[in-house]
């Protein structure tokens, strides 16, 4: 920044803010001393105090701000001290914190954070906070805040010189701890963010003079200030404030409560987690509900154990709960498949009605109740709060091992869906932390997932599918770990951008939210079943039934008339004998019927393995036929690249079958799995090529096709070599589960 020259000697302008008895004007006076002058803001009666202070070879002036809480625009002392630092941008801003009271004194901390700029913390009254028993890690609380932190003692005069010289070590850039940063306020509110930004940038003018963050968040707020300051400066100003009104009502209708403060409650969260990181609080009494609370949840020997437990039991409520209304969906397949078979006659129409829509879609569809219930107890774990816990409490493991707390807030959306959790990297500051969390989030297993793992499962581990499941999903996380661990090491060696973790307060979650988060993500999955699977489905079954070989449909049409021909024959040759005629020709009738199907699932069986489908997939059995997999399974994973869940319905029509307990009695019956290599074939959907929409996210976001490509390879790579081991040595593992 160029200086403010006066003559030949250089000028710095720092605006000093603070809170009401937080000792700012005790600072004033100390840097300052007799070198003030006193008049009033202009148009108002509100005193306004400048002084003079030389020091290094620099002009010093320090505008003191009206002592506030907040800027909120709520008093003429908040819109005095607000707009200086917007309109007359200072060169560097210095908030005084009473460093006894850090979670009330932060709250304008932060809010001058959003606002943007240079910063100097100064913590004062630090010898009242020790003799509270705070212990405060002021280079890490600076290196989270993004400024240099100063303790004074006020009244004697102690950091002063240490300010004067952080004043112009940040000035000049000189200032290490220096950085831009910003709060962020969980995937609703950040959306709507995104959303008024992009209509403030259509107004070059107003984004030359403004933070369009700031902007969009004070709307969101409704702040009366910056409404009238759009009104008045830009062209497009009907159009901003109707997107911000169109956001409020949303974030209203979602939350049930008023906009400003769900963002109130952020900034505290954000503030929260800034102590637990930064402060030991040896002798601070916590009546905070959220904080007693948070001293179990977030407790360093037992957050983890917690955190696991919670997640085994979201799973196991997943499939256990999630398997009766599956029964019904299945009922209700069967009496389609029933219907289909009156009203069509046996051909190639049935054959796709049947053997391609409703055992492809239908296949996905009966795990839509796992869908719902997953993205149920979610969005619980995302309203009360307790996602934020889990992100800090997997925050202290991401920093061991050297990878970004941050970036451990979009794993946990990688739950849900990797592709938003992967355009959520952007919030990361850091060019390497943002394109290393971009490569290890599709290791989180997305819900898109879940319906192989409940097929699977189910099929093979019956009463310890829900623990199977759970296992699956802890690979994912141990693997992204390890994964970024290394990468870290080799690719994207250096430090971390550092980052504070969010703890808003906990809260009762209210129905309508839960059931809007949970529909809004579910839908994502209806969408998917109307459009790729069913395209997917109709053309994985023409793929297997075509083209159709002439002499196998002969030979086999030979067959059934030969055995309905010596049925007729014993049939008819009962009927000499009276004595026990009708159950005999029940039974013949029975004996006969089994054989036929017999011989419709081998003339099926052959189809498909001459189809165009069977070609492909024998081409390509060499390759999985390691891992335990025949060449149906291959089909499978290779179709999966489109979307995950077309695994299922790639599987369902290849087996001829519908529900998930007909299509995993077909597993279990006909394909080569066992249970040790149906574990690995769930280790290997995990891992394996992210779906088509993720890779065109990743391309997206990190603007290289090499990157892309990387990602694709390594976790094939990856998933081949674990899905091996797994199967030649993973008999103990399984045995645990």
């Amino acid at each position: 920044m160029p200086a403010r020259n006066k003559g030949t000697q250089k000028k710095i302008v720092v605006a000093i803010g603070g809170n009401p008895n937080s000792g700012k004007t005790t600072i004033f006076n100390e840097l300052t001393g007799s070198r003030q002058r006193v008049g009033n803001w202009g148009g108002v009666t509100v005193e306004k105090k400048e002084g003079i202070v030389e020091h290094r070879g620099y002009r010093i002036v320090f505008v003191d701000l009206p002592g506030t809480y907040s800027l909120t625009a709520y008093s003429l002392e908040e819109i005095i001290a607000r707009n200086f630092i917007v309109n007359e941008k200072p060169d560097v801003v210095v908030d005084v914190i009473d460093a006894g009271n850090l979670e009330r004194n932060l709250y304008l901390a932060v809010q001058l954070i959003e606002m943007g700029g240079k910063f100097v913390f100064v913590l004062n009254m630090a010898d009242m906070a020790e003799k509270q028993g705070l212990l405060i890690h002021r280079e890490k609380l600076a290196t989270l805040l993004g400024g240099p932190v100063v303790f004074t003692i006020g009244h004697r005069g102690k950091g002063i010189t240490e300010l004067l010289d952080e004043v112009v070590k940040v000035y000049e850039g000189r200032e290490k701890k220096s950085r831009h940063l910003h709060v962020a306020y969980g995937n609703e509110l950040e959306e709507e963010v995104r959303k008024i930004q992009g209509r403030i940038r259509t107004d070059r003018e107003l984004t030359a003079r403004y933070s369009t963050r700031w902007l969009a968040v004070k709307l969101i707020e409704d702040d009366s200030e910056v409404k009238k300051t759009i009104e008045k400066e830009s062209a497009r100003s009907s159009a901003i404030l109707t997107k911000g009104e169109e956001s409020r009502k949303h974030l209203r209708n979602i939350f049930s409560e008023e906009p400003e403060s769900l963002v109130a409650d952020q900034r505290y969260g954000f503030i929260s987690g800034l102590l637990q990181e930064c402060i030991s609080l040896n002798q601070m009494e916590r009546v905070d509900s959220s904080q007693k609370i948070d001293r179990v949840l977030t407790n360093r020997l037992l957050g983890i154990p917690l955190l696991i437990f919670f997640i085994w039991l979201m799973f196991q409520i997943t499939y256990r709960v999630g398997a009766y209304p599956m029964r019904w969906i299945e009922y209700f397949i069967e009496l389609g498949e029933i219907g289909i078979k009156l009203l069509f006659p046996a051909g190639v129409l049935r054959s796709l009605l049947i053997d391609g829509i409703i055992s492809g879609v239908g296949g996905v569809a009966v795990f839509l109740p796992n869908i719902l219930l997953l993205f149920f107890l979610i969005s619980l774990f995302e309203d009360t709060g307790y996602m934020a816990r889990a992100a800090f409490v997997m925050d202290r493991v991401m920093h061991l091992i050297g990878l970004h707390g941050k970036s451990f807030i979009s794993m946990i959306m990688g739950f849900g869906c990797n592709v938003p959790a992967i355009m959520g990297t952007r919030t990361l500051e850091n060019e390497k932390d943002r394109i290393l969390t971009i490569l290890i989030n599709p290791l989180m297993s997305c819900s898109a997932r879940l319906p192989v793992y409940v097929l699977i499962a189910g099929a093979f581990f019956g009463r310890r599918a829900g623990n199977v499941i759970f296992s699956v999903y802890a690979v994912g996380v141990v693997l992204a770990i390890l994964i970024g661990r290394l990468f870290r090491k080799t690719l994207f060696r250096g430090e971390s951008e550092p980052f504070v973790m969010e703890l808003p307060p906990y809260r009762i979650p209210t129905i309508k939210s839960v059931v809007i988060h949970m529909w809004e993500r579910a839908f994502i999955f209806v969408k998917k079943m109307g459009t790729v699977i069913l395209a997917g489905s109709i053309v994985i079954w023409f793929l297997s039934n075509f083209p159709i070989p002439r002499d196998v449909a002969t030979v086999y049409s030979e067959r059934v008339q030969s055995i309905e021909e010596i049925y007729r024959v014993r049939i008819d040759e009962l009927k000499k004998s009276a004595a026990g005629y009708r159950a005999e020709k029940r039974a013949l009738n029975e004996e006969k019927s089994s054989l036929i199907a017999q011989l419709q699932q081998e003339r099926a069986s052959e189809i498909i393995s001459q189809s165009f489908i069977g070609r492909i997939g024998r081409f390509i059995e060499p390759v999985f036929r390691p891992l335990g997999f025949s060449w149906r399974e291959g089909v499978a994973l290779i179709t999966g690249f489109v979307a995950k869940e077309v695994v299922v319905s790639t599987l369902g029509v290849l087996y001829n079958a519908g529900g998930e307990a007909q299509l995993g009695y077909s597993l279990r019956k006909s394909s080569s799995l066992t249970p040790l290599s149906a574990y690995a074939f769930l280790i290997f959907v995990l891992i394996y090529t992210p779906c088509l929409a993720t890779v065109a996210a990743i391309r997206q976001e990190t603007k290289s096709f090499k990157w892309t490509l990387f990602t694709i390879l390594y976790e094939i790579s990856l998933a081949w070599v674990l899905s091996f081991l797994i199967v030649k040595g993973g008999g103990l593992l399984l045995s645990l589960i």
